[in-house]
């Protein structure tokens, strides 16, 4: 379903718990009639399955209440901002969600901003200093080109797992630090940080 440039321990887990998850409850329905405990236990190599699991029981009933079935198909020829509408009006459904949603399950051109994608762009100076994540989407969608943004997305990820961290970003092995503004001041070492 989804495709990464690496695979690292979070993809492989997050892969094993949606696999875990459908094999367990083979469709939709299945799943919105489980018990959030079956749930949390088909999920946990994902992680933080006590709380995903009621999210997506939560979910389900309202789409359900919603729209008298869990069929989004809908989605696939409405408009981004309809279709990120109706998913950001779900009970823990957030911008980021609706666009990994978008992108990887609808092949939408959109930039999911995660944690990662936040700290990176913020670093190399694509979006201001504390601009929330909801504004760093529409900030990065307007200057990243349609054709580039989930493959732009991938690419940040990778980049703020395995290099631009978030206490100490290894700028030194970075393939971006000489475009970077931040990189002189973690490249210049801690006697300048101080």
């Amino acid at each position: 379903m989804l495709t990464v440039l690496s695979q690292n321990t979070s993809d492989v887990n997050r892969d094993r718990a949606f696999a875990a998850l459908r094999e367990r409850f083979p469709t939709w329905d299945a799943l919105a009639g489980a018990r959030v405990e079956d749930v949390a236990d088909a999920i946990r190599p994902g992680g933080l399955s006590q709380i995903k699991a009621p999210r997506i029981l939560a979910i389900l009933r309202e789409i359900r209440d919603r729209d008298g079935s869990l069929d989004l198909a809908w989605m696939r020829d409405a408009p981004d901002d309809e279709v990120a509408a109706y998913l950001t009006s779900l009970p823990g459904v957030g911008p980021k969600t609706a666009a990994c949603v978008l992108a990887f399950s609808l092949g939408r051109p959109v930039i999911p901003v995660d944690t990662h994608v936040h700290r990176v762009a913020g670093r190399l100076g694509w979006i201001p200093p504390g601009t929330d994540a909801n504004r760093a989407h529409d900030l990065l969608a307007a200057v990243v080109p349609p054709k580039l943004r989930v493959s732009m997305h991938v690419a940040l990820i990778r980049l703020g797992r395995e290099i631009c961290k978030p206490a100490r970003p290894r700028c030194e092995d970075c393939p971006l630090n000489d475009l970077c503004p931040t990189a002189p001041f973690y490249l210049a070492g801690p006697s300048s940080r101080t």
